[in-house]
């Protein structure tokens, strides 16, 4: 019976969320040229720089295209998580947060199910990406298209529970564009999503050590050996590690009424 009751709330989250993305367009198209564009002019523009690749420890040569994909995979998934936690911060602000956590349902399974929800939105996208991404000529065995769902669930919901803190600690929804240029991008140059840590390391050992502590660098190396049906343990526990953190966080910081409640004591 609650089990039934769980699944209902659940799939209406999750249908609101998918609702609100088919009717931002513009949303599926940014997120689908974006990676798009860096993967044919900056691939391109790179490619007599770095030359080819090395997938440790598999010594798997690869190009450098094939090398970025993964990189611009987890690209989208950050950027839907940040564009999940501005729809959140709107949500608050309206008053939506409130009547949803008003439900019988415990907060922390609201909280997690709407995370969980903007994961799952990611997932299409991402599809869609390879799927022209392999008309370029970026092929991919069929088994790491299989493998990487759970990859990109997992790294879907670390962002989209990083981006719910965020929604918690922003006051005014107009400072969200500030934050997220703030988090996102050092997120995304700071890791392996465009270059080898080896390459950072040549380059500078302070920025290889910052890209090493990133967490969204080994979501980075869990999606790119996924995608070519391999498995990084370490990645893999650090980004659950990571996960269960930001997870519990979010769901202890979120206040519903902030909004609200600065609208009601405006005179």
């Amino acid at each position: 019976m609650y089990s039934k009751a769980y699944g209902i709330a659940f799939w209406g989250i999750l249908r609101r969320e998918a609702q609100r993305f088919i009717h931002q367009r513009s949303r599926f198209f940014s997120a689908l040229i974006r990676p798009l564009l860096w993967l044919l002019v900056f691939a391109a523009g790179f490619r007599s720089v770095l030359g080819i690749a090395i997938l440790p420890p598999y010594e798997t040569y690869i190009t450098y295209e094939q090398y970025i994909t993964p990189g611009l995979m987890a690209m989208i998934v950050l950027f839907n998580g940040m564009q999940s936690s501005l729809s959140m911060v709107y949500d608050r602000e309206m008053g939506s947060m409130r009547v949803l956590l008003m439900s019988p349902m415990s907060r922390g399974f609201l909280l997690l199910a709407k995370v969980l929800a903007s994961a799952l939105v990611a997932l299409p996208q991402i599809y869609v990406f390879l799927v022209v991404a392999w008309f370029l000529g970026i092929e991919v065995e069929w088994l790491g298209y299989i493998f990487i769902m759970p990859v990109l669930l997992l790294t879907g919901v670390m962002i989209a529970s990083l981006g719910l803190i965020l929604a918690s600690l922003i006051k005014q929804l107009e400072n969200f564009a500030g934050v997220m240029n703030f988090v996102v991008f050092p997120m995304f140059f700071m890791s392996s999503a465009l270059y080898p840590l080896w390459r950072m390391r040549e380059a500078n050992e302070w920025l290889y050590w910052v890209c090493a502590y990133n967490p969204f660098t080994h979501a980075v190396e869990l999606i790119r050996f996924a995608l070519y049906s391999k498995m990084n343990w370490q990645a893999f526990w650090i980004v659950i590690c990571v996960c269960g953190v930001l997870c519990l966080t979010a769901v202890i910081c979120f206040d519903p009424q902030r909004g609200l409640m600065r609208r009601q004591m405006k005179p």
